[in-house]
């Protein structure tokens, strides 16, 4: 569990376009992050 105010760790993901964003590419810009459970967990 991350606490309030740490760095979120680096990761990548793909696009709506199928290209590879990393957290790291976007240092200095805002972003929000949303994290959610998978879907039918307890919790």
């Amino acid at each position: 569990m991350l606490a309030e105010g740490t760095a979120a760790p680096d990761f990548s993901l793909s696009d709506q376009n199928g290209d590879s964003l990393s957290l790291s590419d976007l240092r200095g810009q805002w972003v929000a992050l949303w994290w959610y459970p998978k879907a039918s967990t307890p919790g």
